[in-house]
């Protein structure tokens, strides 16, 4: 098995071009609805769900993720003490019953995060209120039971009527306490505004299409209810925590072409502006969201709507915004097609071909676990083996914080196991720090890093850093090497380089060596 492993990704490093960004997202979705990825379904026992939650971290971080994408509200429902919402079944078992011994997930989950250089991105979903009638575990308290009229059934789930302007104001209420409170790097949204369309059953809104419609047509009624909505977190976010991004995830084709010549050359039988009601291209356009993640979970050559033609698309139509693809690690083996190996390899591939495509998202976490098609592998070893920094947007800060201090670089140890020790310190007072970024060059005239990718990340735990770094991992080429740090705010804006330390030795053999 191993010598089959180690050939595969020989011919990975020799087939393909694995040259690394700077600059990318790399993220996953922690789905907590029907305990999806965490916690596992009937562990209610809080020092186990945390120990599952740093486990799940700790496997993301070693497959060269910068960000988590976790679900905490699925349902009306809440991951955290919300004066607003239930605790969710999915955490402890019973709607409305609180973590035992108590604790607050959702800060938690920041914090650990936060110490492994993750950016956060709280995960909910606008308009779902109950996830399988009769089934479900629903509080007294729910707000299903205490406004029954803001609500519609349809397909067996309940949902908030997106044309009710209270049950709008309320979702946004509850997103604006999140982002209040919580150090959220991001406020996350997925695919389901109106639900998906079942066929022969129409959406039960007819009650407030008659009292808001005001004789526009149904279908550009109910695009403007969810237009309201954008408009209404864009502000309130901005407003709560300016530098908090807000971005959407969504179904992977915003129209067919021959509906609309603007939309991509596919076939998919329902479509975002047509029956989820969701227009991504607006939003984008108007600057409502931060970044769109298209959920692209098809293959290359797919019939109704290939792999190839929507990245290419996708990356026409971000509007200077930020896009990310998702893509479906769990089709994993579903059928013959994901049983090759190559799939999300190329994909990535074809992702990085296009300057406007700044990453992926994967669905989902728990997929990783079992190493499918040995993707985690070629993650780890090949695609993600060395860090990028997440692509800062300028719109929400482009100015650069202060360089950073470096009291001291020194060498201990023997060849060849030197040990480079560094000391530096965060100077900036006006700006919040996220790490720290350690950078190798062969030569002087090679320092700039406005397009090179550190050799590490060092998540900030305070203004100081002491870190350890073996000479070995730093690349040997020639007789010279020069260090530089910079310091990465908590808006991905990096500073410039605070000090040059040279290393040399006499061969490649000899010891490195500072020179004063």
């Amino acid at each position: 098995m191993k010598i089959s492993l180690t050939l595969w990704l020989v011919v990975f490093s020799t087939t393909f071009s694995l040259a690394q960004p700077k600059y990318e997202f790399r993220a996953a979705w922690i789905a907590t609805v029907a305990n999806i990825d965490w916690p596992t379904k009937g562990n209610y026992q809080s020092e186990s769900q945390k120990a599952e939650y740093r486990k799940l971290l700790d496997m993301l971080v070693q497959n060269g993720m910068n960000a988590v994408i976790v679900q905490v509200r699925p349902a009306a429902d809440a991951f955290y003490p919300s004066p607003y919402e239930p605790w969710s079944e999915w955490l402890t078992g019973k709607q409305g019953r609180a973590p035992e011994p108590y604790y607050d997930p959702l800060k938690f989950m920041i914090e650990e995060a936060h110490k492994r250089g993750l950016e956060f991105h709280a995960w909910c979903n606008p308009y779902r209120a109950e996830f399988q009638i009769g089934k479900s575990s629903i509080s007294p308290t729910h707000i299903t039971k205490t406004h029954p009229e803001w609500f519609v059934a349809y397909g067996g789930k309940r949902y908030f009527d997106p044309g009710n302007k209270q049950a709008q104001d309320f979702v946004v209420n509850v997103i604006r306490d999140i982002v209040k409170r919580y150090d959220v790097d991001a406020l996350h949204f997925d695919d389901y505004f109106y639900p998906y369309r079942i066929a022969g059953l129409e959406f039960p809104d007819d009650k407030t299409y008659k009292a808001y419609g005001e004789g526009m047509e149904r279908s550009d009624w109910r695009r403007s209810n969810v237009d309201s909505i954008i408009v209404k977190l864009h502000n309130g976010i901005r407003e709560e925590n300016p530098h908090c991004k807000f971005g959407i995830s969504p179904f992977g084709v915003w129209r067919n072409k021959d509906l609309d010549s603007l939309g991509s050359d596919t076939k998919a039988g329902q479509t975002n502006y047509d029956d989820l009601y969701a227009d991504i291209l607006l939003w984008l356009k108007e600057g409502y969201i931060d970044y769109v993640v298209p959920q692209l979970y098809w293959e290359h050559g797919h019939r109704a709507a290939p792999y190839e033609v929507l990245v290419d698309w996708w990356s026409q139509h971000s509007y200077g915004k930020h896009c990310y693809v998702g893509l479906g690690i769990y089709k994993a083996g579903s059928n013959a097609r994901w049983r090759d190996r190559n799939i999300i390899p190329l994909q990535i591939q074809d992702a990085r071909s296009f300057a406007t495509i700044q990453g992926q998202v994967y669905f989902s976490s728990k997929s990783f676990v079992r190493n499918p098609n040995g993707w985690s592998d070629s993650l780890r070893l090949h695609y993600y083996k060395h860090p990028a920094l997440i692509p800062p947007m300028p719109w929400i800060d482009s100015v650069p914080p202060v360089p950073p201090v470096v009291n001291s670089i020194s060498i201990h140890g023997k060849n060849p196991q030197q040990q480079l020790q560094i000391n530096a310190r965060y100077v900036d007072t006006e700006k919040r720090l996220r790490q720290f970024a350690i950078y190798s060059f062969s030569s002087i005239e090679d320092t700039d890093i406005s397009n090179k990718a550190p050799v590490k990340l060092i998540p900030a735990t305070s203004d100081s850093l002491r870190y350890v770094l073996a000479l070995s991992l730093l690349p040997q080429e020639g007789n010279e090497l020069y260090i530089g740090i910079s310091a990465v705010d908590i808006n991905n804006v990096e500073s410039e380089i605070g000090l040059l330390q040279k290393l040399e030795r006499t061969n490649e053999r000899a010891p490195w060596e500072l020179v004063k």
